[in-house]
């Protein structure tokens, strides 16, 4: 992939955060999302890839934009999977909550995980604990490993997961030994790869959320070095039916290689609300600010780019061709 694509994918993701900057703390998720999505799809159609959406808003017959398997760029330019969330934490947005990101990825055709909009057991970690730990161990096991590989007491061990009743186990365990535990409101994507980042403040992420979320922040680790092992778990017949469709075994525990693929790639995201990692969109005048983050995992590189965005603009990205 060419690397002028990169910033490519910057001029998408902040198309969708300007557009979902109108929606924060409207106490309308549906609405900022729809807006967000109508942007990144618009601003997708000025892009030289021939892309095809692997991870987007849901399966064609349920999602009228970004749905899977639906083509865009300009149709010229190299043939890549795309993987996207316009705005990951839609419910921030509603309520004016920090860490509300947009999010793109693409790797070369047939390298990212087509995942089912399902649940995933989830394992992330940063580059001193990758190929160390497993998912297929117990909790216990997992967390006594990740503390002597990093040198510190359990007491000092920082775990990351969203704040759900499903994880009560899971919270248990951690709780009984003592490790430091972060609960998120939401923010999939960004739990993850917050473990991989110098200040992120957490060694690893655990617990169940979206596929779909886990293959954006596989493609993210794989650009910071990280890890990230996960598995499906549909909760109903259809669900493992789909699953069969996609050839895919939901008892197989899926590495960072199959998820994320082992070709180059390239991340993308723009901040919508002021937030640990990156800065909301911000407005000044006739003018808006963003702050966006673009990775690539060949090079390895980490690009934090600031730009400035004359307001009108912002009015007409609905409409752009």
């Amino acid at each position: 992939m060419d690397r002028e694509l990169a910033l490519e994918l910057v001029r998408v993701t902040e198309a969708a955060a300007l557009a979902a900057s109108r929606w924060v703390g409207r106490g309308d998720a549906d609405g900022a999302d729809g807006a967000a999505t109508e942007a990144m799809r618009n601003m997708f159609r000025t892009v030289n890839i021939r892309g095809v959406v692997v991870i987007g808003e849901g399966e064609m017959d349920e999602a009228p934009m970004l749905a899977q398997g639906e083509e865009v760029g300009t149709g010229r330019g190299p043939r890549v999977d795309v993987a996207v969330d316009p705005i990951e934490g839609t419910s921030m947005v509603a309520k004016m909550l920090p860490n509300a990101l947009s999010v793109a990825a693409i790797a070369p055709r047939g390298h990212l995980l087509k995942a089912p909009d399902m649940y995933m057991e989830k394992l992330a970690c940063g580059p001193r604990l990758r190929g160390i730990l497993s998912l297929d161990d117990p909790l216990e096991t997992t967390l006594r490993k990740a503390a002597e590989a990093l040198g510190k007491p359990l007491s000092e061990l920082s775990v990351a997961m969203l704040e759900r009743d499903r994880h009560k186990a899971h919270l248990e365990v951690a709780r009984r030994l003592g490790v430091r535990i972060k609960l998120l409101n939401a923010g999939d994507v960004l739990g993850a790869i917050a473990t991989a980042l110098p200040r992120g403040g957490t060694d690893l992420y655990i617990g169940s959320g979206g596929a779909p979320e886990g293959v954006l922040a596989a493609v993210a680790l794989r650009c910071l070095g990280g890890d990230f092992q996960g598995r499906l778990m549909p909760q109903t017949p259809e669900q493992r039916e789909r699953c069969q469709q996609l050839g895919l075994d939901v008892a197989k525990t899926l590495t960072l290689a199959d998820l994320a693929g082992d070709d180059d790639a390239i991340f993308a995201a723009t901040g919508i609300t002021d937030g640990d990692w990156l800065e909301g969109v911000r407005r000044e005048g006739d003018y808006l600010h963003t702050h966006s983050v673009v990775m690539r995992v060949r090079t390895g590189t980490v690009r934090h780019v600031n730009a400035t965005h004359y307001r009108p603009l912002e009015l007409r990205l609905a409409q752009t061709v």
